[in-house]
């Protein structure tokens, strides 16, 4: 797959995709040991940007990580810090780490919970973010016992890069600096937290390398997708149209999905109600049309279908969703309609995306698990659809096993309606001509910047209002 420029900042490359690409980028020329210097430089000048000199201890692992922490020790020893190392084992003979130990003339301390209480400011260079098993007492013990704030390399030792899942007892940093590329555990929960601030810094990892990594995530944001031009010759028809198929017991998740599709730009929205229904929706504001008529009737132009909000999880649902995939038309798939799914997925096969939050997944497909990106890559493999997790740190996977995170969504979004707001987003996305996986990744993006622009307080009906705001952001990048 081709990518763009923008796309290619965005990677996000797993810890064993990141052991790819140092391998790469060492074939090709790149000394192992001047990516090393340059690491450490960056770990060295972050600490000098951000704190006032003070007693430091650097926390030395024995491998790649520990090495940068020997660097950067030697940097700001060289920059008038009072620094010691605590090295929890030698590196091995020969290594990169061992030549960048050797060049350390500075004092050698414990790696003990004492000496890391006496330091104002400790550097966790112990574990990067490639460990696969609990975090030693000793490591877990010592850091606890921090005097001061705790900046780690690459990661906050014990954390995992791939998951952002705690392997034991993990002490978070007040500031993490990582190399290269984010790695999706700096933006899944709770990785993300314990983090702190985390600045990825350039070491000059050729492109090349890193493309040779195979990572197919990333971190969601406009430069992975472009929203569709609005050529001057538009019409409403041309824009798209939207159908929301509703349920009358919950009239309001209908309305919000159909107003989002609006300000989404979608050229024609109409509310499609079961005969009988559609008073429960009349009082939805103008410029929008509410219809009794079947589904069937409804697509005589090419139309974006919303399927779920305020549904029940019945047969009728299930009938619902079967005429809308016959019609071959783009369906999201939410709320009521995912329910009537539960434990049959395959019903789903031929939707566009499916936007289920935690419950609703684990319903279709069980529980998402520590590796939520697996499990939401392997539930697209599944269905065929598109797959948008909701979340704290949403996760979007397309059946081809491209996956993006979205994380710089506020927590403010945790409220009744926004589910439906989103869905609507994607809608409008699609009728407008974007693919799947590109709508699921913007409507989740626009969503969530109008979400801060919202700021405390935000209920689902600010959303909608605030959407142009959020197309202008995306648009000018």
């Amino acid at each position: 797959m081709s990518m763009s420029r923008s796309a290619f900042g965005l990677l996000l490359l797993t810890p064993a995709e990141m052991a790819r690409a140092d391998a790469a980028a060492i074939a090709a020329g790149a000394p192992g040991q001047a990516l090393m210097e340059a690491a450490g430089r960056a770990l060295a000048r972050a600490v000098q940007r951000r704190f006032r000199p003070c007693r430091a201890l650097v926390l030395a692992g024995p491998g790649n990580n520990g090495g940068d922490g020997y660097v950067a020790a030697r940097l700001l020893e060289r920059a008038g810090w009072p620094v010691a190392v605590a090295p929890l084992a030698p590196p091995r003979a020969g290594s990169d780490a061992a030549r960048a130990a050797s060049l350390w003339r500075g004092p050698l301390a414990p790696f003990a919970p004492a000496e890391a209480s006496r330091a104002g400011l400790v550097l966790d260079c112990v574990f990067g973010a490639g460990l696969d098993r609990p975090l030693p007492a000793q490591v877990a013990d010592t850091l606890a016992a921090a005097g001061g704030p705790v900046v780690a390399a690459d990661v906050p030792s014990g954390l995992d890069g791939a998951t952002g899942q705690a392997l034991g007892r993990v002490a978070a940093a007040a500031l993490t600096v990582t190399f290269a590329r984010l790695k999706p555990g700096h933006l899944l929960l709770p990785g993300r937290l314990l983090c702190g601030e985390t600045l990825c810094a350039d070491i000059g990892m050729p492109d090349a390398a890193l493309a040779a990594s195979g990572a197919r995530l990333w971190q969601n944001a406009p430069g992975l997708w472009r929203l569709p031009p609005l050529p001057a010759d538009a019409h409403k028809w041309s824009r798209g149209a939207v159908v929301v198929a509703g349920g009358a017991a919950m009239p309001g998740a209908a309305r919000l999905a159909a107003a989002a599709a609006r300000r989404a730009g979608a050229g024609h929205v109409t509310i499609a109600a079961a005969p009988g229904e559609g008073a429960a929706f009349r009082a939805a504001e103008a410029g929008l049309v509410v219809t009794e008529a079947p589904l069937a009737a409804l697509f005589d132009r090419p139309r974006a279908v919303v399927l779920g909000p305020g549904l029940p999880p019945d047969d009728a649902t299930r009938r619902l969703l079967a005429e809308a995939l016959a019609a071959r038309a783009p369906v999201v798939a939410d709320a009521g309609a995912l329910t009537a799914c539960a434990g049959r997925p395959e019903a789903l096969a031929g939707s566009a995306l499916l936007t289920p939050h935690d419950g609703e997944f684990a319903r279709l497909f069980g529980p998402a698990g520590p590796d939520r990106v697996a499990a939401v890559r392997a539930a697209a493999a599944r269905t065929g659809a598109v797959v948008l997790l909701k979340g704290p740190a949403t996760v979007i996977a397309a059946p081809d096993g491209r996956a993006a995170i979205e994380a710089h969504a506020p927590a403010d979004l945790a409220t009744a309606g926004t589910g439906d707001v989103l869905a609507g987003v994607a809608a409008a996305l699609l009728a407008r001509g974007m693919p799947p996986f590109e709508a699921g990744c913007a409507a989740a993006w626009l969503q969530a910047e109008a979400a801060r622009r919202a700021g405390p307080g935000l209920i689902a009906e600010d959303l909608a209002p605030l959407l142009p705001a959020a197309l202008a952001a995306a648009e000018s990048g």
